[in-house]
Formats: C-alpha cells, sequence, structure tokens
C-alpha cells in the first residue's frame, strides 16, 4: 500500500510540478518578448509621464497596449491593483522539491545510488543532495551580487561554475540522479532570483514611489541581471526535466559532457529568439544549436556489435532475465519498493521479452539498467544481451 500511495504522490506532484512551470516559463517568455520588443513611446505625453517604451500588440481578437516605465509613473499616483508574477516560480519550485523528496530522497537506493559511482548511505547521498542545492545557489548568489554590470564575466564563471558542478555529481550520484541534481540546482537558482531579488527589488521601488521618494534604479537593475539569467536557464531546465525518458544521454560513459553541450545548445536557440524579439535575426544560432546536437548523436550513436561468433541460446538471455530484471519488470515485482513494473515493461515470459528486446539491449547496454545496478548484472552477460539482439532477438531456443 505505501508503494501505491507514492505512486499517486509522485502522478500528483508530477502534474502540478508541469502546470507550475508552463505557467512559470510561458509568464518569462511573454515577458522577456515584451521587453525587447518595446518601441519609444510616440506620444510625447507618454514620454513626460515616464514611459520608457511601449508594445502595440494583437491577441484573442483584442488588441493591447503594453507600457513599460522604468522607475514608475511620473508626476501621477502607482496604482494599487498591480499584479505581481511570482506564484508560478514559487509552486514550480516546491512542486519540484516534492518530486525530489518523492523519487530520488525516498528512493534513493535505486534512483540516487549507484554502487559503482560512489557507495552511500541513503541519509548520506540526501545530505550532498541537499547541500549541493543550497551551495549552488550560495555561490552564484555571492558571484552575481560581486559582479553587477560585468555580464560577459559572470555569465562565463557561471557556465565554468554550473559544469563543474555537474562533473562533480557524475562522481558522486548514478547518472539519471546527477542529471536532475544539475536541474534542481539550476531550477532552485531561478526560483531563489526571484524570491530573494526580483520581488524585492519590485517591492521596494514601489514603497518609493508611492512615498513619494526619489527611486532607487539599483533594484530594477538587479531584477534585470537575474530575470535575463533565469530565461537562458529555462531550456537547460526543461531538457534537464525529460532526460529520465533518455537514459541514452546520461547513461553515456561521458554523461556530463553531453549535458553540458545540450545546454549550450539551448542557450544557444534561446538567444535567437531573444534577439529576434528585437528585430535582430541571426540564423547561425540556431544553427549553432543543431550542429551541436547533431554531433552529438554521431558520437554517440552505438558501436556495431560483432554477431558473427557462436549464436547466443535464449534460454542464455532467459536466464539473465531472470536473475536480472524480473524481480522488477513483472506483474507483481519482488523487489521492494516497486508496485508495479516500470513503465510497464514486464519481462517473464519470451513473448514480452520479445515485444522489448530493442529496447532492453538498448538500456542494457548503455549501462542505465538495471538501475544503479542493484542486481549486479555483468558486463559479460551485457555483451550477451547485445550479441542475442544483433542476431535477430530469437526466442526459440
Amino acid at each position: 500500500m505505501e508503494a501505491y500511495l507514492l505512486d499517486w504522490a509522485n502522478l500528483l506532484v508530477r502534474w502540478l510540478h508541469l502546470i507550475a512551470g508552463i505557467a512559470w516559463i510561458g509568464a518569462s517568455f511573454y515577458f522577456v518578448m515584451l521587453d525587447t520588443s518595446l518601441k519609444a513611446p510616440k506620444n510625447p505625453e507618454d514620454a513626460k509621464r515616464g514611459v520608457f517604451g511601449e508594445l502595440w500588440a494583437v491577441h484573442g481578437g483584442g488588441f493591447y497596449h503594453s507600457q513599460k516605465y522604468l522607475t514608475g509613473p511620473k508626476h501621477e499616483p502607482l496604482s494599487h491593483d498591480l499584479h505581481w508574477s511570482k506564484w508560478e516560480a514559487y509552486t514550480t519550485w516546491l512542486s519540484g522539491m516534492g518530486m525530489m523528496a518523492i523519487v530520488y530522497w525516498i528512493g534513493a537506493s535505486s534512483y540516487l545510488i549507484d554502487s559503482q559511482v560512489m557507495a552511500l548511505s541513503p541519509a548520506a547521498a540526501i545530505g550532498i543532495s541537499i547541500a549541493f542545492l543550497v551551495a549552488g545557489w550560495v555561490f552564484y548568489d555571492v558571484l552575481c551580487r560581486n559582479m553587477v554590470g560585468r555580464d560577459g564575466l559572470l555569465v562565463a564563471i557561471v557556465f565554468v561554475f554550473v559544469m563543474a558542478a555537474n562533473y562533480l555529481l557524475h562522481q558522486v550520484f548514478s547518472a539519471r540522479g546527477a542529471y536532475i541534481h544539475v536541474g534542481a540546482m539550476i531550477g532552485t537558482m531561478m526560483a531563489a532570483n526571484v524570491f530573494f531579488h526580483i520581488i524585492p527589488g519590485q517591492k521596494r521601488m514601489v514603497e518609493q514611489i508611492r512615498r513619494g521618494e526619489p527611486v532607487d534604479a539599483k533594484p530594477g537593475i538587479v531584477g534585470k541581471q537575474r530575470s535575463v539569467h533565469n530565461t537562458y536557464f529555462t531550456l537547460p531546465v526543461l531538457f534537464i526535466m525529460i532526460s529520465n525518458h533518455y537514459p541514452m544521454t546520461y547513461a553515456n560513459p561521458n554523461g556530463w559532457l553531453v549535458l553540458g553541450v545540450l545546454m549550450v545548445a539551448g542557450v544557444l536557440i534561446r538567444q535567437f529568439f531573444v534577439l529576434r524579439h528585437r528585430g535582430q535575426v541571426k540564423w547561425w544560432l540556431p544553427a549553432a544549436g543543431a550542429a551541436l546536437i547533431l554531433l552529438l548523436m554521431v558520437l554517440m550513436a552505438p558501436r556495431q556489435v560483432d554477431a558473427s561468433g557462436d549464436k547466443v541460446s535464449f534460454a542464455t538471455v532467459r536466464q539473465v532475465m531472470d536473475q536480472r530484471c524480473v524481480s522488477c519488470h513483472a506483474e507483481k515485482p519482488s523487489y521492494e519498493g516497486f508496485v508495479q513494473a516500470p513503465k510497464g515493461v514486464m519481462l517473464e515470459n519470451p513473448e514480452q521479452i520479445a515485444q522489448h528486446a530493442a529496447k532492453i539491449a538498448e538500456t542494457v547496454a548503455s549501462g542505465y539498467m538495471p538501475l544503479g545496478n542493484l542486481t549486479h548484472i555483468t558486463a559479460q552477460e551485457r555483451e550477451t544481451i547485445a550479441i542475442w539482439h544483433a542476431q535477430g532477438a530469437s526466442t526459440a531456443n
């Protein structure tokens, strides 16, 4: 019953995380588009009122006129009916941490720890997990506080830091666990940017405007810096959110480098859209991103298996399945913590094994399965399955 309830918790929190993430990312993308599409106000009276830029838009059968004030309107009161974009960010982060707890902390033995990488107790793994998230934010925040206005150098240092953390995480956790922690670390930076800087800075500016005091522009500058960082973090984090479905990426022997290349590709593609909103169309950016992905596809292509030797009998493969796979991939799994077969894949009879032969060969050869090698499959057994599949994956003995 406990595993069944955890499955429901996983489903509902994951659903909430997806909904909140869509809302946050949608709002972020919209405001980046708005900010980079602004034109100088055409009406001189608007400029006198403090309008920095404006945008006319059409959507859903209506027309919209957006105006931006850098430090609030001049010579008129600021409306009390302000819309704040914050709960989307907070809900995304909180639900993400809920997912982290349900999948990677409660299920640390299965999803976070790989004894072939580092032998950890669940408590130690969870402690390291939390420490990485906290330390990542602290280091990033200190950097940003001390490098306002030095954006080029700051971006370079942040990238090196993220890649260093990415590499270190792969030396501690399972490959899947390492990937999700890179995403969680960046997601924590993004949400903390909103909570500690963007919203408090905006509130201070609102209070100054309403008291009739000179408005300090620094909170707006800092908020802009953090907001820009968030928009470039978005595509890498989105990739990491879906990466657990694609073990060919994180189960690669150089999975940390694969992740780094894909993050760079995401940033290049995002930069194309940011500049496009400004009227600058630079096709080399998405072309470079696509080229990096194509290069990965070529370099990561599975090696050809030599199937010219003795024929591997299905009985041999079936024995490996029974010893290493069926404890989880069964109608009623016997492995603790599994109430149903992962992804509904059952491997209890020849028909089921034949149905999933290609996926079995891929995931076993990559090292992704069994999870954390909990059932201690050997390199020879992995090779045997690869050869069996290359020879036609016959289930006839």
